[in-house]
């Protein structure tokens, strides 16, 4: 997405959906980054806990958005199967990012499943998140922090015509030391639509 305009306009129609909603955001400024590393080192004492996202594909071309821990660290050839996906999963290329999700490498947000209209995105949460208090992304811009509970992510995920993936990737560390503020019930794993 070379028109910086594109992303302005993506999160207007972002924050109204979430308005919308009724789901509450906290919206900070967050000097633009790329890696994790560069974010931690910018947003000094900043309240939340930290994301990072990757768009990946399976053999068959299935597109997977795994929103993790900013620490964790996954194999990609062993969790391509948690997913349910075809074989060793690889990184999406940057102009695919741009053009489904519409934002620039390092923006990268599940905030994004806003303007995948094909619907060809499956969006993955790390399980360890869904007992944070609040979580943080990219509101489609990388000069932005936004945080939202775990709750509030599922709803809008939902919004999109989508059923998150909620995965544990690794049962036997439930990470929940990670989380950082208050904390919010744990949430049930799902892997199908929901009943309510």
């Amino acid at each position: 997405m070379s028109d910086p305009d594109v992303g302005h306009e993506s999160r207007a129609m972002l924050f109204d959906r979430l308005a919308r909603l009724g789901i509450q955001v906290e919206t900070v400024p967050y000097p633009a980054h790329e890696t994790v590393d560069e974010g931690k080192a910018l947003r000094g004492d900043m309240a939340g806990t930290f994301t990072k996202n990757l768009l990946l594909k399976d053999r068959k071309g299935r597109l997977f958005l795994l929103s993790i821990h900013e620490d964790r660290l996954v194999d990609l050839k062993s969790i391509s199967s948690l997913m349910g996906g075809k074989g060793h999963l690889s990184f999406v290329i940057a102009d695919r990012v741009s053009e489904l999700p519409g934002v620039i490498p390092g923006a990268l947000t599940p905030m994004g499943l806003i303007n995948d209209s094909e619907a060809l995105i499956t969006p993955v949460i790390d399980a360890s998140l869904m007992s944070c208090g609040q979580l943080n992304f990219h509101p489609l811009l990388n000069t932005e922090s936004m945080g939202i509970s775990p709750e509030g992510l599922v709803r809008f995920i939902r919004s999109c015509g989508r059923e998150p993936l909620i995965v544990d990737f690794n049962a036997s560390d439930r990470e929940s030391s990670r989380c950082i503020g208050r904390q919010a019930p744990a949430a049930t794993a799902q892997r199908g639509p929901s009943t309510g």
